[in-house]
């Protein structure tokens, strides 16, 4: 019997659970393919992560109850009495988390925009090199690689904070997030649609594809 002829909604949406583990995926297949000088597909890793961290903010205003950012992100009373030991008003994440969750989407973000623009020597060029001026060329490098070490850091806190709540406190964190429920986690409305996320995803890609398509090609006059 599944959750729906049990009666008990998802606190994780199907594709919110997608998105999570693709992240799980991608972000160290992004670190490797770099370290291994595979350029091409850390580009397409790059193109996966953006188009899946838009979607993903699309998400958190049109998607499922607890996915929604209205859900889980707090103000700063909120967040204070919480640190101070009150409770959660979302079964989702609680008000610190709901922050960590803004800080990662936002991280990820910059990480691949700013490989848009990026280059390595001269065997690469991101799609959008030829688009910037060299100022804005090499602020981007450094956005590239400061915004992966601060992502480094939040995923190490992340995962700190979900061994703690799992083992310390007995919350089934990664269970609902696998299976989307779990003993004591379970949403309290029906799920958004999943189409409608496969609809955001088609929509982004062709977007983002149709966007490449306009970028500028290097002029021999101009670049040198």
């Amino acid at each position: 019997m599944n959750e729906v002829e049990r009666g008990v909604h998802p606190l994780w949406d199907l594709p919110t659970r997608v998105f999570h583990w693709s992240m799980v995926c991608l972000i160290p297949a992004a670190w490797l393919t770099a370290e291994m000088d595979n350029l091409d597909a850390h580009q397409w890793v790059g193109y996966a992560v953006l188009v899946l961290v838009v979607v993903r903010m699309l998400w958190g205003f049109v998607g499922s109850r607890h996915s929604r950012f209205a859900d889980f992100l707090a103000g700063p009373r909120r967040v204070l009495a919480y640190l101070r030991g009150a409770g959660s008003d979302s079964p989702g994440h609680n008000p610190l988390g709901g922050w960590s969750v803004v800080v990662m989407l936002s991280l990820l973000a910059l990480q691949a925009v700013s490989g848009l623009f990026n280059n390595e020597d001269a065997l690469f060029q991101g799609p959008l090199y030829y688009a910037a001026e060299p100022a804005l060329r090499d602020a981007m490098g450094a956005v590239h690689e400061v915004a992966f070490n601060a992502l480094l850091a939040m995923i190490a806190l992340h995962i700190g904070a979900v061994l703690y709540h799992q083992l310390r406190l007995k919350e089934r964190l990664v269970q609902a997030m696998l299976r989307g429920s779990a003993p004591g986690r379970a949403g309290q409305a029906a799920p958004a649609p999943a189409w409608l996320a496969v609809v955001l995803l088609l929509a982004a890609g062709l977007l983002l594809w149709w966007g490449l398509g306009q970028a500028p090609q290097p002029d021999p006059g101009r670049w040198g």
